[in-house]
């Protein structure tokens, strides 16, 4: 039997089904009184449909159970007899929205039942209407039936890349085959990739990038971006587009991105528009990059307002994940001691919200960490390093992976990104973002503790390990309109509430959103007494 002979067969099939409903539901009007024939016959044929529809609802639902969604074969018996004509009935799903009561029965479509369904929708609402007639009050409820119809579409995104952890310093070894087919398998004639490089990564790194790629008989195109907070804008993003453009980047064909967080948000961004999504590997080489950006699905620019002329953090951005992460902590070692600190800011903030564990190796080892760049020293035993960006992307993982496209909006690791976002974005601040985070993250300290949800031998145990990595604990710019401006800020940026985490002691938090502007300002006041 030919496809079009099918598709006929089964329309058919459809309309007789159609047609048999409709003549048994003529076929019980008539069994009814006059009077109910002639009120129902008055009413529009969309409302009829409607409420035959509740009522079919209702008595499935007495029949089969009590919950809003049930699953229910559409065969009559007589139709279960009949082996062709089960394949042409698929099982209808019928809904009830818990708030508003609008019932909606789903009937998945051949072709793609698992995706696509028609639905009727259906809604009863009362309307209680009162008015008063001389000394008497009269009070009219009245039903409005509405219906609708149409369809739709159901679609799970699949989710899948791999955090690697890359034997230490061998990245760019040509015997390690890790870096290359992590943008496709090796496959005959395919002997080129493309890589986006932070400039200073390229200064650094450049000449064994290249000889990597050589070595496997590879032609390797660049593009080189200057990676530094100042150039996270779209036209960042403008640049990037326009060299895969030259490059004629293919649709499933992953392309490296090779830098600090900068640069991965931005090579983000491009992936996620370039053909309306390409694949792409990240490869961090910064410490914060390491424990923050490459971890998750995140990124974007910051944008400057044509109507206000105000600039905002990662305002423009997308959630989008790369094919896979490579982590080689080699690249800690080229880093001033500040970035390195400046690290830091992101894994002690996970600490403080998650892990006694980990904010007791950064008390005991982060400072001498620092000074040796991540090196092992006889100060430092063995693993410490690998220890805590092993747990802090574990934690991190764990708070983003049930949550990635943020639907909850009560984030534990939103903790030190309440007032750190416009300490940044202040003109001429020499502030980095992991230096503002925990600036953010002390503040809270203090809040915690007027709150009473921490003790001051905890205030001063956290003051001491932030001041021992030379993390700094305040800024000249944490100000009480400042503060205030990003409680407003929070407010429109998780949805109608500040959610502002806070500790309750080392590893655990919550958050709270009903802070108001005298108690931010009792805090700083209280920010005051520290030797920062």
């Amino acid at each position: 039997m030919t496809v079009k002979a099918i598709k006929k067969i089964s329309s058919e099939v459809a309309i007789f089904e159609k047609s048999e409903r409709i003549s048994n539901e003529k076929n019980k009007d008539t069994e009814l009184p006059p009077s109910v024939l002639e009120t129902w016959s008055s009413l529009p044929d969309h409302v009829r449909t409607a409420l035959a529809s509740i009522e079919r609802s209702a008595t499935s639902k007495s029949l089969a159970s009590t919950t809003s969604h049930s699953f229910l074969s559409t065969s009559s018996d007589s139709e279960k007899s009949s082996d062709s004509d089960d394949n042409n009935r698929l099982a209808e799903i019928h809904e009830t929205c818990p708030k508003t009561g609008e019932k909606t029965v789903l009937r998945p479509l051949e072709r793609a039942p698992a995706n696509v369904f028609e639905f009727e929708k259906s809604l009863v609402e009362e309307k209680v209407e009162v008015t008063k007639a001389g000394n008497k009050v009269v009070t009219t409820k009245t039903k409005v039936v509405s219906s609708s119809k149409g369809w739709r579409n159901v679609f799970t995104l699949p989710i899948s890349y791999d955090v690697n952890l890359i034997p230490h310093g061998t990245i760019f070894d040509s015997s390690n085959p890790q870096l290359l087919n992590s943008t496709g398998p090796p496959v005959e004639g395919y002997n080129r990739r493309f890589a986006v490089i932070d400039n200073s990564v390229d200064e650094i790194y450049g000449s064994s990038i290249r000889n990597y790629f050589k070595a496997q008989g590879i032609e390797l195109t660049t593009c080189i971006i200057n990676g530094g907070e100042d150039d996270k804008r779209p036209e960042a993003v403008d640049k990037l587009l326009d060299d895969l453009c030259a490059y004629k980047l293919r649709r499933r064909e992953p392309f490296l991105a090779i830098g600090g967080g900068v640069l991965l948000d931005i090579a983000g961004m491009a992936a996620c528009l370039y053909r309306r999504g390409v694949p792409f590997v990240r490869v961090p080489t910064t410490l914060l990059a390491i424990v923050d950006a490459s971890v998750g699905v995140k990124n974007g620019v910051d944008y400057c307002c044509g109507v206000t002329n105000d600039t905002y953090k990662n305002r423009i951005g997308s959630f989008y994940a790369p094919s896979s992460c490579l982590l080689d902590n080699f690249f800690i070692a080229t880093q001033d001691k500040r970035n390195v600190a400046n690290g830091f800011g992101e894994i002690l903030k996970l600490a403080l919200v998650r892990s006694v564990d980990l904010f007791d190796l950064l008390e005991s080892h982060g400072a001498a960490l620092i000074e040796s760049r991540f090196a092992q020293t006889q100060s430092v035993p063995d693993c410490v390093s690998d220890r805590i960006i092993e747990l802090s992307i574990q934690i991190m993982l764990e708070e983003l992976g049930p949550n990635l496209w943020e639907y909850k909006l009560d984030r534990c690791v939103d903790y030190g990104h309440t007032f750190s976002k416009l300490l940044e974005m202040v003109p001429g601040a020499d502030i980095m973002h992991g230096e503002a985070v925990n600036v953010d993250g002390f503040f809270c300290i203090v809040l915690s503790y007027l709150r009473g949800y921490i003790h001051m031998d905890t205030v001063n145990r956290v003051f001491k390990c932030m001041k021992s990595m030379k993390l700094p604990t305040n800024s000249k710019d944490l100000q009480s309109e400042l503060a205030w401006q990003s409680c407003k800020d929070a407010i429109e940026h998780r949805h109608g509430e500040q959610r502002i985490p806070l500790i309750t002691e080392i590893g655990e938090s919550i958050c709270v959103s009903d802070f108001t502007k005298e108690e931010l300002d009792r805090a700083l006041e209280m920010m005051k007494t520290f030797d920062h």
